[in-house]
């Protein structure tokens, strides 16, 4: 086993059942929708005056079906997966740092929040940001290939008003920073990212680690949280499918707000797949708002009262029903963890306000690794961006360029050179008694939560690059 190679992130692309996309027009009936919120973020630019990025790959993606993952992962049952190779044929032709800047498709919801003058309504925003951050992970059976210590990744999207830019700080263990702002002033994003996974014989579990900080600047406000759990079954058997599970906490540090949502396990009979429930509460912890729905789907908000009335004739509609019907029991399937059926889409509970819809993911989809329009361009590169990306940026690493172009055995060589590479540069440090010294970020103090963060020191879009190492 090649210890140089970590899964860390494989987790973070693994698939997931269908789920409808839209509800009903009952659905809709009585409900209270933001107008003109999604404008173009995350599909293909118009032909407008607006910078049009590419809508597909050049090469659809591989099959995996003649390889087994059992192969590979049947020693390591109760072990942390930090230190296993993966066939390339497992990946997607995008570097961790690429799937990062995913969290930005729906950049709209900040700058809503931005223009938001009641910090109740920024608070739903703000959550239905967080839960639109870890919806591109839906559907996606392939894991980016893991960063080499100092890969950076830049990505500008003047149509949607950021720029980014995210550095591997570290490589044991494994964790990616990044830093988002507004090219407005309006905003910053920022944090990093070290999952633990875990293996458990039939499913992988990731355990969320890493602060994620949202600031408004008009709003001198300050938001946290961490990501949610996320078990990928059927590993060994069956069809692969995600649920994200566990309490995030979404605090606004100047208001005392704090937005609290429950992702919740599937359940016995899959009912509560991909479901998401929770509530905003006010300083003096009064309950101002419940916000519900699916991370795959869409996210509402309603008052707690109108909430709670609807719970109560739910139940005793079920309870009415249940009275009606005999339960028949079900097969059961030792070898796999069966994907519940979908259920139906969110049952919207009149006077709701919707907080966020997810994006169509273009027809072709399936064959480009499931890949939403945001992800499609985030590795093109463009005539000319050669002479000005910093060197170490993934755009340039060669096997995931392969991959992308379809020479799976041309990406394999190169990604076993390029960690032959980096383990030949660490032996080398060690030698010299040299240590690594990252380049665009610094290990220092979340301002807001007080832990351990790195924090951005400025300076990359200044296009100084001369001292970068040489990685690839």
């Amino acid at each position: 086993m090649n210890n140089e190679d970590e899964f860390y992130d494989a987790v973070t692309g693994l698939d997931s059942d269908e789920s409808c996309e839209g509800t009903s027009d009952a659905s809709f009936k009585d409900a209270v929708v933001y107008d003109g919120a999604q404008k173009n973020n995350g599909a293909v630019p118009q032909e407008n005056g607006i910078k049009k990025h590419r809508s597909s790959l050049p090469a659809p993606m591989f099959s995996r079906s003649d390889f087994s993952v059992w192969s590979i992962l049947k020693k390591c049952i109760g072990l942390e997966l930090s230190k296993i190779t993966m066939p390339i044929v497992f990946n997607e032709p995008l570097s961790f740092l690429q799937r990062i800047s995913e969290y930005m498709e729906h950049t709209y919801l900040i700058q809503k929040a931005c223009s938001q003058t009641d910090s109740l309504e920024r608070m739903q925003t703000v959550a239905a940001f967080a839960v639109s951050a870890v919806a591109s992970q839906w559907d996606r059976t392939g894991k980016p290939f893991n960063p080499l210590l100092g890969e950076t990744y830049e990505l500008t999207r003047e149509d949607q008003g950021f720029r980014l830019i995210s550095e591997q700080v570290s490589h044991h263990p494994p964790i990616s920073a990044f830093h988002t702002e507004s090219l407005t002033g309006d905003f910053v994003f920022h944090g990093s990212i070290y999952p633990k996974l875990k293996f458990w014989g039939k499913s992988v579990e990731a355990e969320p680690k890493g602060t994620i900080t949202l600031e408004l600047y008009k709003h001198k406000e300050a938001y946290t949280w961490t990501n949610p759990f996320c078990c990928v079954h059927n590993i060994i058997l069956g069809k692969l499918w995600i649920e994200q599970y566990g309490t995030v906490e979404i605090v606004n540090h100047s208001t005392g707000e704090k937005c609290v949502l429950n992702f919740k396990p599937c359940g016995m009979f899959g009912k509560e797949l991909h479901r998401v429930e929770g509530y905003i509460q006010d300083k003096s912890k009064k309950k101002r708002c419940v916000i519900y729905g699916k991370w795959t789907e869409c996210m509402w908000s309603v008052d707690p009262q109108v909430y709670e009335a609807h719970r109560k004739l739910e139940k005793k509609g079920a309870t009415d029903t249940k009275k009606q019907k005999q339960e028949e029991p079900e097969a059961v399937n030792e070898d796999a963890d069966e994907m519940p059926e979908v259920q139906e889409t969110v049952a919207v509970i009149p006077g709701s306000t919707l907080l966020w819809r997810i994006f169509s993911r273009p027809p072709h989809s399936a064959e480009m690794y499931n890949f939403t329009n945001f992800a499609m361009t985030l590795n093109e590169l463009e005539p000319g961006m050669g002479g000005v990306l910093a060197p170490t940026d993934c755009r340039l690493r060669p096997d995931i360029r392969a991959m992308e172009n379809g020479y799976m055995d041309e990406a394999s060589r190169e990604k076993e050179r390029l960690e032959q590479k980096q383990r030949a540069a660490r032996k080398e440090r060690a030698k010299d008694g040299e240590e690594w010294s990252t380049r665009w970020f610094q290990l220092g103090t979340n301002p807001y939560t007080g832990s351990q963060d790195w924090l951005y020191t400025g300076g990359y879009f200044d296009r100084q690059y001369t001292d970068c190492p040489d990685i690839y």
